[in-house]
């Protein structure tokens, strides 16, 4: 038989998008999070798993996680992500991310710089010495935990003393911030197999960020830049890396260049646009870890757009087609009630 996939953290709408990626193809999905109101336990494709929360008791989660048995693992949060991965050797999973030894390393973002550096990837200038810069943490999930962002942008002195001096314990980064809007921000997605042959590459770049500059993406747009695409499994490969990542840079306004951002070892917020596309990285991963062959995933959305179109306290972004929402799907219409009742309960209050 074969075995089932886990969702790990179904929340928000990456959870929700490899819920229905692996459901749609028949597949066994068990949908685990500590909070009883996630969204992706709304889908008709989930078995709802109530886990304990990672952050707060580790150990009981990864008891949790291997009372589930042999299963094909997603995790879409840092929190569940580097607690399995710790323990990957004591559980029957199979996972597509590498070896805590290397993912730890990767998860560095002063080891990204160093390691793209290293592999003739483009990154923004260290320590310069003029405005804006940006202060980001060399040990990104314990900052973001306190600080519910990414990093800090700086204008003057005196907010990047404040900025160094909140960000040190967790490794402060100073750099240059790159001129450039949010559709400047570019992503490339990936799924490569043990030997390292990409078997699903997507292409993309954020259209809007909430909250704008330094975000998380409320529209994309899926457009293949080989510049981008080259530099990501360039650098990826300088780290050996194996697995579902994100790459992200930014195109320098001032010569066009693509700038390393960072490095997600995981499913990111809108990796739905890519399933959408033909790049189902989900169902790729899922295929390769099991032995199952597929037919070489089609690259056949340019242009195509994803959007969270009503978000809570924000104007709805309704694109033009052809275009996926986050949330709404025909054949999967619960999970779109709910959050559009969660919507109207926030405009109402």
């Amino acid at each position: 038989m074969r075995p089932a996939a886990a969702v790990i953290d179904v929340g928000w709408v990456n959870g929700l998008a490899a819920v229905r990626s692996l459901g749609r193809a028949g597949i066994r999905v068990l949908a685990v999070d500590h909070r009883p109101s996630a969204l992706g336990f709304r889908s008709r494709y989930a078995e709802r798993f109530v886990s304990p929360d990672p952050f707060v008791d580790e150990h009981r989660f990864v008891n949790f996680v291997r009372a589930l048995g042999e299963v094909v693992v997603f995790p879409t949060h840092d929190d569940s992500l580097n607690a399995i991965a710790q323990y990957a050797d004591d559980l029957q999973v199979l996972s597509p991310f590498p070896s805590w030894e290397l993912l730890s390393q990767v998860q560095s973002k002063r080891t990204q710089l160093e390691t793209a550096q290293a592999a003739g990837v483009e990154t923004p200038e260290l320590d310069p010495g003029s405005f804006p810069v940006v202060v980001k943490p060399d040990r990104p999930i314990e900052f973001k935990r306190r600080y519910k962002r990414q990093a800090f942008r700086c204008e003057t002195p005196t907010e990047l003393e404040e900025a160094v001096a909140k960000t040190e314990e967790f490794g402060a980064i100073v750099q240059e911030f790159v001129p450039g809007g949010d559709d400047t921000l570019y992503t490339v997605g990936s799924y490569l197999a043990r030997d390292g042959k990409p078997l699903g590459v997507f292409c993309g770049r954020k259209l809007r960020q909430t909250p704008p500059g330094i975000g998380t993406c409320r529209v994309g747009e899926a457009v293949w830049e080989q510049e981008a695409v080259d530099s990501a499994l360039r650098l990826l490969a300088a780290f050996e890396y194996t697995g579902l990542s994100q790459v992200e840079f930014k195109r320098d306004t001032r010569d066009g260049r693509f700038k390393l951002m960072e490095i997600n070892p995981r499913l990111w917020q809108w990796h739905g646009l890519a399933s959408a596309c033909g790049i189902d990285l989900p169902r790729i991963a899922y295929a390769d870890l099991v032995g199952e062959t597929l037919p070489e995933a089609p690259r056949n959305g340019d242009g195509k757009r994803w959007a969270i179109t009503l978000l809570p306290g924000e104007r709805p972004t309704p694109q033009r087609p052809p275009y996926v929402d986050a949330v709404f799907a025909l054949d999967d219409p619960k999970p779109a009630l709910v959050h559009l009742a969660r919507v109207l309960r926030s405009a109402l209050s």
